[in-house]
């Protein structure tokens, strides 16, 4: 009688274990979706961040390119406080050219030249004749700096990388100041 009540209550445990473990089974297959849904959520996020990022990189640095180039070409061809106006602003978008490149390449994020509009902006610069250069010059760096502006501001407010942030907050006073030089020359010689 002994081993038979020790073998009921041996079924009767093991019943519960079994039916408790089931329950188990059920509740974890419940939050599984509720977690899929949440890493999902959160991989998303932290891809649209990247992009966000990557555009960014890329933007600002054929931003740099363009008024590197059109600065350089501004050197050779115009007088004397726009040649010192456009020699700050490349050596500025040197600087800041070399930052967002090596900011990048820690990301792994390839930065390509390829937006045409700036390229357009170099030609119409070369086109222009010398009585109109200064003006179309002037009015092409306002254009550059005021986009580059923007895109500082814009990742200031879409990113928590501090390294970015770092980044703006270094190079957009100096941003503001290039363009007020350049409104000022806008002023004495158009």
């Amino acid at each position: 009688m002994l081993h038979i009540k020790a073998t009921i209550l041996k079924v009767f445990f093991l019943l519960i274990i079994i039916s408790f473990s089931a329950c188990g089974k059920k509740e974890h297959q419940k939050a599984s979706p509720f977690i899929k849904e949440t890493f999902s959520q959160n991989n998303k996020q932290f891809n649209d961040k990247d992009q966000v990022e990557s555009s960014f990189f890329i933007a600002v640095a054929n931003v740099s390119n363009a008024l590197i180039s059109k600065s350089q070409f501004a050197q050779k061809r115009s007088q004397s406080p726009i040649q010192e106006l456009s020699k700050k602003i490349e050596d500025h978008q040197y600087q800041l050219l070399q930052k967002i490149s090596e900011m990048a390449n820690k990301k792994l994020i390839i930065i390509t030249d390829i937006n045409v509009t700036h390229k357009r902006d170099l030609y119409e610069l070369i086109a222009t004749d010398e009585s109109s250069f200064d003006k179309t010059y002037l009015n092409s760096i306002s254009a550059s700096l005021s986009e580059q502006i923007n895109l500082l501001e814009n990742i200031s407010s879409e990113t928590n990388d501090e390294k970015i942030l770092k980044l703006v907050l270094q190079y957009l006073p100096d941003q503001y100041q290039l363009l007020r030089e350049t409104e000022r020359l806008k002023t004495e010689f158009i």
